[in-house]
């Protein structure tokens, strides 16, 4: 529907290649014995196993437009005992990459992490505690659209603001997607939740093939409901377009009406300083999934439980 320069800003700054960066400091194999790890009878070592040391004091982030990227260049700066670390950003899926490869050889790693996320139901995880604050409380997802959509759009307005799910369908989706793809995930969740999406229509007429462009970052997350969301509109007769940007482009394209509608903002901390920006010239159609959360996370098998429990570089 649009071919304007910030979709192509975006989608070059959004899907950083996965190829890039993968091997994530697990360099010191030596060392990285688990702290939590009773298999061995020297207890004392496993103790006092530096785990700062054993990941290169290193944080293993995804792309440096996100979010969670923001506001883990903060903790950095926040916590005293994070002195000397860094994020090494790159993509989603070196992040994912490293992790599996971690867990595969019970090795220390520390991960930028959200929930929704399949990583959570495929890994025994956890996040760290954060007593500065830094990641917020839980928080949630929400759907914004351009001023003037209700009335342009107002059988795609209803269906956006009836969008509302749980974090065990979004999760869902992302997990049966690893076995195909997320188009055909998203339809089979449809296709299995009638209840649910007919509650999104109720009241709606079909159109006759309206364009409606959808404006989502371009992670797991956000692509399974905006897919499913897509797949919900087609249903209704709409022609649907999907266009994957960095969090800034995305709020910018709505609030400038270059795009119509997003279902992606994380709230209200994760893209809090994005929406502050823009705030009053969209419209805020309130959220779309409850309990969501970013943070710090491991491996279960890891012996710390705290952000304070990581020590500083020597």
């Amino acid at each position: 529907m649009l071919t304007l320069n910030w979709k192509k800003l975006g989608i070059v700054t959004g899907l950083s290649l996965s190829l890039f960066a993968a091997g994530c400091s697990q360099n010191d194999t030596e060392d990285t014995t688990s702290g939590s790890d009773s298999g061995s009878s020297d207890g004392e070592a496993a103790e006092t196993t530096n785990v700062g040391e054993a990941v290169d004091y290193a944080i293993t982030g995804i792309e440096p437009g996100a979010g969670i990227t923001e506001k883990t260049d903060l903790a950095l700066e926040e916590y005293e005992n994070l002195s000397g670390w860094e994020q090494e950003t790159s993509s989603t899926a070196a992040m994912l990459t490293a992790l599996g490869d971690a867990i595969e050889n019970e090795e220390p790693i520390v991960v930028t992490g959200w929930s929704p996320h399949f990583m959570f139901a495929q890994y025994d995880l956890k996040y760290l505690e954060d007593p500065k604050g830094v990641y917020g409380e839980t928080e949630y997802i929400g759907t914004i659209a351009r001023q003037g959509l209700e009335e342009d759009m107002p059988e795609a307005y209803t269906i956006l603001d009836n969008f509302h799910w749980e974090p065990a369908d979004m999760e869902k989706v992302m997990l049966d997607a690893q076995e195909s793809d997320l188009e055909t995930a998203a339809q089979d969740w449809v296709d299995n939740n009638g209840d649910v999406v007919s509650e999104w229509t109720d009241g709606v007429d079909s159109v006759d093939g309206e364009s409606i462009e959808l404006v989502l970052t371009p992670w797991d997350t956000e692509r399974a409901s905006a897919n499913v969301a897509k797949v919900v509109l087609e249903q209704q007769g709409y022609d649907v377009t999907l266009t994957p940007v960095d969090p800034s482009v995305m709020f910018e394209a709505i609030a400038t009406g270059d795009g119509d509608a997003s279902l992606a903002p994380w709230l209200p901390v994760t893209h809090s300083s994005f929406y502050e920006k823009y705030e009053g010239q969209f419209v805020d159609l309130g959220e779309n999934l409850s309990g969501a959360k970013i943070g710090l996370v491991v491996p279960t098998y890891m012996d710390i439980d705290s952000i304070e429990d990581l020590e500083a570089a020597e």
